[in-house]
């Protein structure tokens, strides 16, 4: 099954957590990963992360999600792990703003340490902590939408919308290969010689997806 081989080595995707300290990236990872949840999770020294398998298309995907310290003594450290990054999950906590108000900060340096396309999604988690909510769902869309990214709230406690939020960074990031290998010369040079044509408006759709868990 050499073909399998080849796909999951060509298809495995750097994605990172980022995002201010105890919004719960690392349990959001863990319970993407292994379903697990730790309601006595330490802070993330460094860098930590998962493989996980995913399928798109009939092909087999690794996504290696690195969980990202999110305290600012360790950010000079985290910073090369940007590099590679093709996927970004930026988090914050509904029921603290001030981790809301640091989003953009986290964008510009997303933006300063990778050089490639990244699929990029707004995650307010804690989404089960309605009762004490700082942060409006209209606000985080508000907010998705000026800095176009997707936008999904999520709890890694009850695991709501955890999956899918991942799965559909993991498909934009599929998405955005495919694309860049259809404009490819090598590939369009393959098409000329082998008289294959395409026709407009068959490839995939491009745009950005708002998600809520409560609306």
């Amino acid at each position: 099954m050499e073909d399998n081989e080849e796909v999951g080595e060509e298809y495995l995707f750097k994605i990172v957590l980022i995002g201010d300290s105890a919004v719960g990236k690392s349990n959001l990872l863990s319970r993407f990963a292994r379903n697990e949840f730790d309601t006595n999770s330490k802070a993330t020294i460094g860098v930590e992360f998962q493989t996980q398998v995913v399928e798109i298309e009939g092909k087999e995907v690794k996504a290696q999600i690195w969980d990202t310290a999110g305290q600012e003594r360790f950010r000079a450290v985290t910073s090369a792990y940007y590099r590679g990054a093709v996927g970004a999950l930026v988090v914050y906590d509904i029921s603290r703003r001030t981790t809301f108000d640091s989003i953009k900060r986290w964008l510009e340096e997303l933006t300063i340490h990778c050089d490639t396309t990244v699929a990029r999604m707004l995650v307010g988690n804690k989404c089960d902590l309605e009762n004490i909510r700082e942060v409006s769902i209209e606000e985080g869309k508000s907010l998705a939408e000026e800095e176009g990214l997707f936008f999904m709230e999520t709890s890694a406690l009850d695991s709501t919308n955890v999956q899918t939020a991942f799965e559909i960074v993991i498909r934009e990031i599929y998405n955005n290969i495919s694309r860049k290998v259809l404009n490819s010369d090598s590939y369009k040079a393959e098409l000329s010689v082998n008289r294959v044509s395409l026709v407009n408006g068959a490839g995939s759709k491009q745009g950005h997806l708002n998600f809520s868990c409560c609306s």
